[in-house]
């Protein structure tokens, strides 16, 4: 069992990652770090839409863990109990159960993707919430365009070309622009696939899209994307979800063999396994970041209601505001170390950015609006720079000529498959997936 004298993260997102690296090699000589994750790899959500219209490569939006760390500890594995009173908590590992000691444990692990928000949608609609659900998504899109040339019924051709994107906040947008936009660049390689076969379709239940950012930007990142010939539905709310169409709430249908939901969220089972106080599914935690009544226990990230001082509002979950949380947390673990007081999180935000598409963007800087390529540029120049996915120098230039050579040349089209050699042994006559 490890020292009690031990921090202990819980979650390897933006969140638990800038803590870890804030506190690595600055805690007291008798105190430990750990950091505990399902996955090695810290991914780089914000870019999931951009793996998807295979504008990067996979590799490019995760981060190895492990590399981030110079003195703290990593466990890959699964934290199925807490015991707040021992403060002890117990996770699964590839070497089995695995109990770890803790002095204060931090809980960083984010939310899951809701999959039955919409009926239907758990066992017809595509989540986007991991890389890998990226890269099943595109390994879909080339199938069906793929199938389109095979086919000869019109009807369908045209349900398997159809695309829909349910969902009008950043994901939403940023996976129906690239979409249209991998389509576009990839049809070349599809000759018997006409123009008018391919089509996305957005649907957005609120009055615009975008209501994150301001109404001008909304605005212009819709315009963005009718005139790359994205349909575009606002106040169009998807009522169910089957193998062959959508049901929106005016009772239109919308054939399609594709649907990407973008929407819905939901805590983490080992919140309600802690049983502690939650708003709205997130836990509940006072102005320093510390859980009420569990003493030694903080939260922050999507997991997280955490209320923010400079507007009297809860911080939304997003990578801005769980990088600034993690810093203001590290500041006062070691405040609480050393018999100091802790402060309050006060946040006030800088700006919002989106990516709508290759080489398109919208942002709002300090309260200046930017859109299409410059915007797009900053997106990319900003997170390249200060998000805690780029951990050394050398994976920040490799990424940079990576994403610099991209930007010339057309989508890639590979379906990668990763078939073993047993597989094909065993099953030469199936067909390909």
């Amino acid at each position: 069992m490890s020292n009690p004298r031990t921090i202990v993260i819980i979650g390897g997102g933006f969140a638990g990652t800038t803590l870890a690296r804030e506190l690595d090699g600055k805690l007291p000589p008798d105190w430990e770090l750990v950091l505990i994750s399902e996955e090695s790899y810290t991914t780089f959500n914000p870019m999931l839409p951009e793996a998807l219209g295979a504008s990067v490569f996979p590799e490019q939006v995760v981060a190895p863990i492990r590399q981030m760390l110079s003195r703290g500890r990593f466990i890959m594995g699964r934290v199925t109990a807490v015991d707040p009173a021992a403060k002890v908590l117990t996770c699964t590992t590839l070497a089995g159960e695995t109990r770890v000691a803790y002095g204060h444990l931090v809980l960083a692990f984010g939310n899951r993707a809701r999959l039955d928000l919409i009926p239907g949608s758990a066992e017809h609609a595509l989540p986007l919430k991991t890389v890998g659900d990226a890269m099943h998504i595109r390994n879909i899109v080339l199938r069906r365009v793929a199938r389109i040339e095979l086919e000869t019924h019109p009807a369908l051709r045209k349900r398997l070309g159809h695309f829909v994107v349910i969902g009008g906040g950043f994901s939403g947008v940023e996976t129906a622009g690239e979409l249209i936009d991998c389509l576009e660049s990839i049809r070349r390689y599809y000759p018997r696939v006409g123009a008018g076969e391919l089509k996305v379709t957005v649907l957005q239940d609120r009055p615009r899209l975008l209501l994150e950012l301001s109404e001008r930007l909304g605005r212009a990142a819709q315009r963005s994307l009718i005139r790359r010939g994205v349909e575009v539905r606002t106040g169009a709310k998807a009522l169910a979800v089957s193998a062959e169409a959508v049901t929106l709430a005016d009772g239109t249908m919308l054939d399609t063999a594709t649907v990407i939901c973008t929407i819905g969220t939901q805590p983490n089972a080992l919140v309600e396994r802690l049983g502690l106080a939650v708003e709205r599914g997130r836990i509940a935690v006072d102005a320093d970041l510390a859980v009420p009544l569990a003493p030694g226990v903080w939260a922050i990230g999507d997991c997280a209601a955490v209320p923010n001082a400079f507007d009297g509002t809860v911080a939304p979950p997003t990578a801005q505001f769980a990088v600034r949380e993690a810093r203001t947390l590290a500041a006062n673990l070691l405040a609480t170390l050393s018999g100091r007081p802790t402060r309050r999180f006060d946040y006030r935000v800088r700006g919002q950015m989106a990516a709508i598409g290759h080489r398109k963007g919208v942002a709002d800087l300090f309260g200046v609006p930017l859109w299409g390529l410059p915007a797009w540029l900053l997106w990319r120049a900003y997170y390249l720079s200060q998000m805690p996915k780029m951990p050394t120098f050398g994976r920040k230039l490799r990424i940079f000529v990576e994403w610099t050579w991209g930007m010339f040349f057309p989508n890639d089209i590979t379906h990668l498959r990763f078939t073993r050699s047993q597989e094909l042994a065993e099953a030469p006559q199936k067909a390909p997936r």
